[in-house]
């Protein structure tokens, strides 16, 4: 039998995500979403394409999560993105709403199933999901780690003139502004970046980086990324449903490792079977170190308005 897996928001994201894993074909996917017909009709349009790709996997679209029930995994999409006039506030208690309601029905109709949050913002959107499932740590992570580095890693390979395949590189911490390039850890093909590029040529490189999702809104107008953030979210996937156990960033809930308590931070974990198998702790210099401690800071003020807005 075909694992089950839910895609919970079918818009951009949602729907390349659900695509993307459909064509997989190891599992039948479920694709949601409020709005009536939408859901239904990509589901459609994605089942159609099998005979093509040759895959056999189900794709269906629904507005109940009845349909869901008994999932292994749970990608959770939805939410809005900033308006103009909006602010941070307004959008953090806006999908604040979404992701709680959604993380409810999670709970309710397969209590067994992993979780990856993808809505933003998304450090505290993965707490939000933990905090109204009351699933264990291990099963509710946030998807933001592998696409910040896969963002850092495609400038650097620009930059080398080399295959991506060869650059190594993690991007830690928040998702946003605050985010933390492993830069002493970076290498191509095992040597260091610090000797293939000069600081002036490497810095402009991580700054974009951590701007890589404003350059593509910048450029969109109307939109945000979602080719790379579904490439993300199915390799996380892939990771657990094949029990790959491969070791990658995201965003998980910290008890005492780096330092931090109580929160979710990007760090390198252990994907598998069972979700986050392990958190990797890896030695940071002591500038990687305070930028980690100013990116939890800056999810920490997130949390504190979410419960100040709660009590």
């Amino acid at each position: 039998m075909r694992k089950k897996i839910t895609v919970v928001g079918a818009g951009n994201v949602g729907a390349t995500v659900a695509q993307r894993l459909f064509e997989r074909g190891y599992a039948d996917i479920v694709l949601v979403d409020i709005v009536e017909g939408l859901p239904q009709g990509k589901a459609l349009d994605m089942l159609e394409s099998g005979p093509v790709l040759g895959t056999d996997s189900k794709i269906t679209g629904t507005n109940s999560y009845e349909d869901t029930a008994n999932s292994d995994v749970v990608v959770i999409t939805a939410g809005i993105a900033r308006k103009p006039g909006m602010s941070r506030d307004d959008l953090l208690f806006t999908n604040m709403d979404i992701v709680g309601g959604v993380a409810e029905q999670v709970a309710r109709y397969s209590p067994e199933s992993i979780i990856i949050v993808v809505s933003n913002p998304l450090d505290a959107m993965a707490q939000q999901a933990l905090d109204i499932t009351k699933f264990p740590r291990e099963r509710v992570i946030g998807m933001a780690g592998i696409l910040d580095t896969a963002r850092f890693r495609t400038f650097l390979s620009e930059a080398v003139n080399a295959s991506v395949e060869d650059v190594q590189a993690y991007v830690l911490g928040g998702h946003g502004d605050t985010m933390v390039p492993l830069v002493q850890s970076t290498n191509v093909a095992g040597i260091p970046i610090s000797k293939l590029l000069a600081p002036d040529v490497l810095e402009p490189i991580v700054q974009r980086a951590r701007d890589g999702g404003a350059e593509i809104v910048g450029l969109l107008k109307t939109g945000s990324a979602f080719y790379a953030p579904s490439a993300a979210v199915a390799q996380m996937v892939d990771s657990i449903i094949l029990d790959k156990k491969r070791i990658v960033p995201c965003a998980a809930y910290l008890k005492g490792e780096y330092g931090i308590d109580g929160l979710y931070i990007g760090v390198p974990v252990k994907l598998g079977a069972k979700g986050i198998e392990e958190i990797i702790e890896v030695e940071l210099s002591t500038d990687e170190k305070a930028n980690l401690d100013n990116s939890a800071a800056a999810v920490t003020e997130l949390i504190d308005v979410m419960s100040k807005r709660g009590s």
